[in-house]
């Protein structure tokens, strides 16, 4: 008779159901007592007693061996559903996209425990060829993550993506920024813009907000400084009978809705063009308000659709492209973002040190975030903000208790 293997060895079978035999090892219990076991199986039984072998060293050296079923997609898949908890929908579809269309139909088929590092290297390699450095590493990051998750549920040993390096995809889009001819004719094309898109782009060109602060500004962050307490005060408050505006970004439309980083929290002056808007959009909007009625929701939002709700970034960016298309440029190579760069290039152009424009567009890692951000729009370089835009672009009006 054949020697019965010890506890703790694991076991060979033959199943007459798969016509395979069967390698089987315990790697522990459940709460409830019940037995927890591994299997896999092979055509012959030096196939089986191999994969046997291979399940006890990996049990031995700490790894609990997957069960060997599982694919890249299902595991790609499982942290799309899962591992993305408190992200912006936004966020998550975008992910999902990128998934779908690059990872899934590419190593999707591939078993988890079968994926190498020369898989992943070939596939960063063709997929370079696609897309930009930046998609790329948001790629890797996806597959990466998805076989964290799958290993810490013992679905794959190790993760190979760490194995691999990002090599150089495309040349993405590059950023850019308007011209002082070209901000000067989208400001003449954005005068016959709608109030809520006329104050927006003023807001986003001349004060250098990102464009999810500008989509969460409410009226209560639209302050003026009160000459009698000495203090500033919410518009709502004290009005806008007042000779200096500023605005508080302290929130912003992402998850949660703070500001990207803490240094993004800051108080910004109002150049007076955009005073004058604000004015404008504080009256049309109550105007608005008043013919929606019972259909208008208070969200207290500046940027508001015709019933109060949050404006969206594809409708912001196609209201924007048409005074875009106004000013003589060219509407797709534009998006509501580059007003920031642009408000960074001008103020640049205009002697403002780099550490000043760091402070104004909130950024984290100072002058050096600013100049690797939006290194073509710097150059070496004294005033700042508000004082700065007034000068460059005068025209804004003072508003009264009568206007």
């Amino acid at each position: 008779m054949p020697k019965q293997r010890a506890h703790g060895d694991g076991g060979l079978y033959w199943s007459e159901s798969r016509q395979r035999w069967i390698a089987e090892m315990t790697i522990g219990y459940s709460p409830a007592g019940r037995r927890i076991t591994r299997k896999a199986a092979g055509r012959t039984k030096t196939e089986a007693k191999a994969k046997l072998k291979e399940m006890l060293r990996d049990h031995d050296d700490g790894l609990t061996v997957a069960a060997g079923r599982d694919t890249v997609a299902e595991a790609v898949r499982n942290w799309l559903e899962f591992g993305l908890s408190g992200r912006a929908e936004s966020t998550v579809n975008t992910k999902r996209i990128l998934a779908e269309k690059h990872i899934i139909p590419e190593l999707g088929a591939r078993k988890l425990r079968e994926l190498t590092a020369d898989d992943v290297d070939r596939w960063l390699a063709r997929t370079s060829k696609k897309v930009s450095t930046r998609t790329l590493q948001e790629l890797r990051s996806i597959l990466k993550r998805s076989l964290v998750r799958a290993q810490a549920r013992d679905k794959v040993k190790r993760n190979v993506v760490l194995l691999c390096e990002l090599p150089k995809g495309k040349a993405g889009r590059p950023s850019k920024a308007l011209t002082m001819e070209q901000a000067m004719a989208v400001l003449e094309a954005n005068e016959t813009a709608k109030p809520w898109l006329h104050a927006y782009i003023l807001v986003s060109l001349l004060v250098g907000l990102r464009t999810e602060e500008v989509r969460d500004l409410s009226w209560a962050y639209v302050v003026a400084f009160d000459q009698e307490t000495v203090a500033w005060a919410t518009i709502t408050e004290i009005g806008w009978d007042h000779q200096e505006f500023g605005i508080y970004v302290w929130r912003s439309d992402r998850v949660g809705g703070d500001t990207k980083t803490i240094t993004s929290r800051r108080t910004l002056k109002l150049p007076q063009r955009c005073v004058t808007a604000l004015r404008k959009l504080w009256d049309h909007q109550a105007k608005v308000r008043e013919t929606a009625g019972d259909a208008w929701e208070d969200n207290d939002l500046v940027f508001a659709t015709r019933t109060g709700t949050k404006l969206s970034s594809a409708n912001v960016r196609r209201e924007f492209r048409r005074v875009i298309a106004r000013a003589g440029l060219t509407a797709k190579e534009w998006t509501p973002r580059e007003m920031r760069h642009s408000f960074v290039s001008l103020l640049s152009a205009d002697g403002v040190p780099i550490e000043h424009i760091a402070r104004l567009v909130g950024h984290a890692g100072g002058s050096a975030v600013t100049e690797k951000v939006y290194r073509q729009q710097i150059r070496p370089v004294i005033q700042e903000g508000a004082t700065v835009m007034d000068r460059i672009f005068p025209g804004g009006q003072r508003p009264s208790a009568g206007t």
